[in-house]
This record gives structure tokens, C-alpha cells and sequence, in this order.
């Protein structure tokens, strides 16, 4: 596996994690910080994963994020 999809999803995992718990997106972004850290497991021992499904899972994220901060800007 590439390296820099690993540093992607290490990187949205911190973002994630740091959503407000008091922000609607919170209880979401945990269900997606779980998703992606199994796959980030598998990902570090070798197993390998579906790219859709590791795309669907980044993408996601990363609406959660910005979803979360147009919340907290309003």
C-alpha cells in the first residue's frame, strides 16, 4: 500500500477526533473514525482492502469535516 494513503488517513482520524462533542456531527464522526480505523489496521498488516470502499469511507470523512465546520461558523 501506498504510503501517502496511510498519512491520509492518519491525518483525517486527528481531524475527526477533534470535532466538538456538542457539534451534531460528533456521534457520525465517531462512526466513521471507527470504520477507518479498522481499515487502517488491516491496511498496516498487509491485508489488503478495497479501494472503493477505502475512497468511500476518506471521502466521507471529510464531508463530516466540512459539515462540521460550516455548523460551528454559523
Amino acid at each position: 500500500m501506498d504510503k501517502e494513503p496511510l498519512e491520509l488517513i492518519r491525518l483525517l482520524l486527528a481531524r475527526l477526533e477533534r470535532i466538538s462533542v456538542d457539534s451534531y456531527w460528533a456521534h457520525r464522526a465517531s462512526g466513521v473514525r471507527g470504520l477507518l480505523l479498522r481499515a487502517l489496521e488491516k491496511l498496516e498488516t498487509g491485508h489488503p482492502s478495497q479501494k472503493s470502499r477505502l475512497d468511500t469511507l476518506i471521502a466521507k470523512g471529510f464531508d463530516i469535516l466540512e459539515k462540521a465546520a460550516i455548523e460551528k461558523s454559523l
